[in-house]
């Protein structure tokens, strides 16, 4: 079974720093570690090629620094790693990251499975797993929380739900996000870890995808971010005090006050 498990570099939560000028996130020279999703989409690639044997190939769209992140991913046991890094990949939206990142599976070939992280801390958007099945044409399941089997060209899992969830079978090659109920990932290992440190690592530009300049990057995103900003803080908030009658009356005046009822 090859598997191809898409991660993502992400700035550390309290080191994100905003372009003024093009309203992304600046990563070169910020500190940054694996989106935290993604190392369960790692563990169950993992589990997989030990069940079924096979393949545990890792994905990533990003500048040279993301080699860091393949790296770290290497250690914990997948087979190989290619970064997807060039000039024109800056500024996508989730569109045209899938399109990049459906590029990277389709040059990797012969793949059963794709296995993403829910979503991206950075972002929030959880949208890169459905687009990156889309543009491959291939069915998609998103919430997975637990794989029952893969048999006869097909997989079965259970897909969380707000009310519970469902059980799902579709046909291979396919895509799936994975929640963090899933599993719980391992830790490196020491052989795993000397291997990482040298492993080849390929970088694949848009020439080698065969990708042309406007499905990437900023050309390639229909969705732009117009302004960013952080909140004003807000001060002068009030603690009710008294009995429940009391805090309600008190409440009521002050929105008639400002004749907000």
């Amino acid at each position: 079974m090859n598997i191809v498990v898409c991660i993502k570099q992400v700035p550390d939560t309290t080191e994100v720093k905003i372009n003024p000028q093009t309203n992304t996130l600046m990563r070169e020279g910020v500190p940054s570690i694996i989106n935290p999703f993604d190392m369960y989409a790692i563990e169950e690639g993992l589990r997989l090629r030990e069940r079924f044997g096979g393949r545990v190939t890792l994905l990533t769209m990003g500048p040279p620094q993301a080699k860091d992140a393949l790296r770290e991913a290497l250690g914990l046991g997948a087979d190989a790693a290619v970064l997807l890094s060039d000039r024109a990949f800056a500024g996508a939206d989730t569109l045209a990251t899938s399109t990049t990142l459906a590029k990277g599976v389709e040059k990797v070939g012969n793949v059963d499975l794709v296995i993403c992280g829910k979503q991206a801390a950075d972002g929030d958007t959880a949208q890169v797993g459905p687009g990156t099945a889309e543009r491959l044409g291939w069915p998609h399941t998103s919430f997975v929380r637990k794989i029952h089997e893969v048999a006869g060209g097909s997989i079965k899992l259970e897909r969380m739900t707000e009310t519970g969830y469902e059980v799902v079978e579709m046909r291979l090659p396919a895509v799936i996000t994975v929640v963090k109920e899933i599993n719980e990932p391992r830790l490196p290992s020491l052989k795993g870890q000397i291997r990482a440190k040298s492993a080849e690592i390929p970088a694949w530009t848009a020439a080698d995808l065969g990708a042309t300049p406007e499905q990437l990057g900023l050309s390639g995103s229909p969705t732009q971010v117009v302004r960013i900003f952080t909140p004003e803080r807000r001060s002068g908030g009030k603690i009710l005090e008294g009995s429940l009658a009391e805090q309600l009356d008190f409440l009521v005046a002050r929105l008639r006050e400002t004749k907000a009822v």
